[in-house]
């Protein structure tokens, strides 16, 4: 397991990301599976750096963990910002035009469908994401 803390800012991101990828390297992971990976870290470090401290900035931590069988990476999102179940809101309905959908939802939502599971739980002060995509 590795793990980065680091300010939960958009210029971040980047950071974020290139530490999960470094892990993804390793396991010879493909490039596909690689660039979904990388849409779900900007879709949900960028909410906890938009919204769990705002307009404070506070720490968030993002813990990438390696399982078999099947071969799949689990990354966990930890922040002790506002209570905040992004999981909780209805998907939005996409045969509507981008006029008539309602604002938000939509990044979530992609997360959603690229990953494999997708979990959320506020326990101790934290919110806990996880995401896992299998490799």
């Amino acid at each position: 397991m590795k793990e980065l803390t680091i300010d939960a800012t958009i210029e971040n991101v980047a950071a974020v990301t290139a530490f999960v990828d470094e892990q993804l390297e390793q396991l010879d992971c493909p490039l596909k599976t690689q660039m979904q990976v990388d849409i779900a870290i900007d879709e949900l470090f960028g909410n906890i750096a938009n919204y769990a401290y705002n307009p404070e900035v506070g720490a968030a931590t993002v813990r990438v963990e390696v399982t078999e069988n099947p071969l799949a990476v689990v990354i966990t999102f930890i922040d002790n910002g506002t209570p905040y179940d992004p999981l909780a809101k209805s998907d939005p309905d996409i045969t509507l035009s981008a006029e008539d959908r309602q604002i938000g939802g939509l990044g979530i939502y992609m997360t959603k469908k690229l990953m494999d599971d997708i979990s959320y739980e506020y326990r101790n002060g934290k919110n806990i994401l996880k995401i896992r995509k299998n490799i």
